[in-house]
């Protein structure tokens, strides 16, 4: 067995002048000075606090922290749940207000329809039955105006695919005349720029 043995502070300092380049001196007396130094005192110890008091402070802070954003989560949701009940009942209020409203455009006008529907055929001359029909019709058509109801009857008018429906095709005199309305079979009718119903009507073609 080798025994192994400990250099002295002389073999030190030799083998660090063989080993050291001349730097003016300065590295040869910083040489000497840690020569005087035992080795256990030339390596100091490092020393690592491995307390951790401040994960201790923090934890009931962050646990705070997220109560009091999960309870403001939850008072919103519920407030936007409130919100959307609301705001649907009053949707259906205000469209079943508007109904009512329409509606009432449109008594009147039965009320002379059934008033007409009731004459007697023996006490009613045809004059007086055509008269009574003409006043509900423009009752009719007064109601419809007054609820913004637009009636299309585009005779004579070129033909618009967006607003008209071709029922028949009639042959045109000359090519100026081609692809215009003739007859309106039925009327159209629009609400507030919304298409109800396209008018029908027959189409003059080359």
């Amino acid at each position: 067995m080798t025994q192994e043995t400990t250099p002295s502070p002389d073999e030190i300092n030799e083998a660090a002048d063989t080993e050291t380049p001349d730097n003016g001196g300065a590295d040869t007396a910083q040489t000497e000075e840690l020569s005087d130094v035992p080795l256990d005192e030339a390596a100091p110890e490092l020393h690592v606090d491995a307390t951790v008091d401040d994960d201790a402070e923090l934890t009931p802070s962050l646990q705070d922290d997220f109560d009091a954003l999960n309870d403001r989560h939850l008072r919103l949701a519920a407030e936007f749940t409130n919100y959307k009940r609301r705001a649907d009942g009053e949707r259906v209020e205000m469209w079943s207000r508007a109904q009512a409203d329409f509606l009432r455009q449109f008594v009147d006008a039965l009320d002379d329809l059934q008033r007409v529907g009731a004459w007697q055929a023996d006490a009613t001359t045809v004059e007086a039955l055509v008269e009574g029909v003409d006043l509900v019709e423009r009752k009719f058509r007064q109601a419809l105006e007054a609820a913004g109801v637009e009636m299309l009857e585009p005779a004579g008018e070129k033909f618009d695919p967006n607003t008209m429906e071709a029922m028949m095709r009639v042959a045109a005199e000359s090519e100026e005349e081609d692809d215009f309305v003739q007859d309106v079979m039925q009327k159209g009718y629009v609400l507030k720029g919304h298409l109800v119903r396209p008018a029908r009507v027959s189409v003059k073609k080359v």
